[in-house]
Order: C-alpha cells, then structure tokens, then sequence
C-alpha cells in the first residue's frame, strides 16, 4: 500500500474524485477493518496524522486519524462513512501539510470545534467532538473524501526543503 500523491497526474486525478458513502451490504467488514489495520501502519509509518482511503488508492469513504492530546498520550480513530454534523464560528488558521503533497504547506483557516458522526470499524454509530487539531485533521480528512486536496483552499503556500538537502557546510 502506498500514499498517492500529486506528483503522478493519475494519481492527483484520483485524489481529486469524491468517495460515495460505504454500503454495508456490500462490505466484508474483516476487509475492512484489516483496511484501517494497514492504513494506520501506513500514516505512522509516513508519519503523518492522518489518512483518508483514497490517499491509498481504495475508492471507500473512510479515514483514519492518531493525534497526540495535550498530555502527549495519542488516540487512534478509524471513522467510516463520516459526517460533519456541527461545526463552531469560531475559527483558527493553522499551517497544514499533506502526506499526498509532500513538502508544500499553507495556511488554512477552519472551524475550531466540529462534531462529527459516522461508524466505527464493527458498524456501530459513534458521535465524536473535536476541538484544536483533531477538529482539523478531521476536516482535513473529510474534505480527501469529497475530492477537495488542502492546496486548493490554503494561502500562503510554500515549500519546505527537507533537512537531509540542505549543505551543512
């Protein structure tokens, strides 16, 4: 399994193309729930904080998330067929990157505080609060599935160069 990314035209093109909702009729949730195993193992593995399905190439309307809180300890979060269902007016503007762009970050400006519905792995309903960056991860996320890539809505965008290029000299 491997992150898609703009660099590859097909891929970009793919990132780009709105997930429709799970139809659990259809889904073998053991695949599925090996789906989240894996696309957890691949976003720490990046590290990154987040991973939306189609970031890998699978056309399903799921992320998976791993956000440190403010004691450092992490929770995982794997939500199918997510909703926002609520968010603040209160807003912050946060630099944010991409797994699928890698080096390139922006401003973006979000709400601060979200509510969030959808199913967790074993097809049970979950209704989650999120406030400061899992709010914003979530919405990150969310905005992979509906085709929408951070780039398109960030200013300010610039690249970074990796420590490993630059001359130490």
């Amino acid at each position: 399994m491997r992150i898609l990314t703009i660099k590859n035209k097909k891929d970009e093109a793919y990132l780009r193309t709105p997930v429709s909702p799970l139809d659990f009729a259809k889904e073998n949730m053991k695949e599925l729930r090996e789906l989240v195993r894996e696309m957890r193992r691949v976003m720490l593995a990046a590290p990154g904080v987040g991973l939306s399905a189609n970031q890998v190439g699978v056309s399903k309307r799921l992320f998976v998330a791993q956000v440190p809180d403010s004691k450092g300890r992490s929770k995982f979060y794997a939500i199918l067929n997510p909703v926002l269902t609520k968010i603040s007016k209160e807003v912050s503007t946060l630099q944010e990157g991409c797994l699928s762009i890698p080096g390139v970050f922006g401003e973006m400006t979000r709400p601060a505080k979200i509510t969030l519905e959808g199913l967790n792995p074993f097809g049970k309903k979950i209704k989650l609060k999120a406030v400061g960056l899992l709010a914003r991860v979530f919405q990150h996320e969310l905005d992979h599935l509906d085709g929408v890539l951070f780039i398109d809505k960030a200013t300010g965008i610039h690249r970074v160069v990796p420590d490993e290029l630059i001359s130490k000299s």
